[in-house]
């Protein structure tokens, strides 16, 4: 079984529905899962899933998916990072996460406020928020915890 379909039937589980992709990207399954590992904290889930639709998909949301996966990315470290502190690999993972908060920003910050369903704006803030935390305990403290997880939701309004 290959990548594409080990994803593809994660996501049948998850969602309930047949992946059958629409035009609505606000609607795909694919991207719908995405946010539903984000808010149960499978930040890496979340990027492979992601990371199917943007791989198959050729739109003018390239930079769009590629910000979210880049955010999920930097939540991974910071996950690593608050369970395993003391490990040689997982203590050394806030640098990493900074970047990727950067570059996610970077892509995402181009197409708010809104897209699809998505509060870009809001999400932009959490990850810059998130990423001051770290930059300015000189990359000492992890602000990410189970407790403090941000969630996103995704708005019944369409853009």
């Amino acid at each position: 079984m290959s990548k594409g379909e080990r994803i593809s039937q994660f996501v049948r589980e998850l969602e309930g529905d047949e992946v059958n992709p629409s035009g609505d990207v606000a609607t795909h399954p694919f991207y719908r899962a995405f946010f539903r590992c984000w808010n149960e904290q499978r930040y890496y889930e979340a990027h492979d899933v992601l990371e199917q639709l943007w791989l198959n998909s050729d739109t003018e949301d390239d930079n769009f998916f590629k910000g979210l996966i880049q955010a999920a990315g930097a939540f991974v470290h910071l996950q690593k990072n608050f369970e395993h502190p003391t490990h040689a690999k997982h203590s050394r993972r806030l640098r990493p996460a900074v970047k990727l908060f950067e570059l996610a920003e970077k892509n995402l910050s181009r197409f708010g406020p809104r897209h699809h369903a998505l509060d870009v704006l809001a999400l932009v803030d959490v990850l810059r928020a998130t990423r001051e935390k770290i930059t300015d305990s000189d990359l000492k403290v992890n602000p990410w915890s189970p407790k403090t997880a941000p969630k996103v939701e995704l708005s019944p309004r369409k853009n």
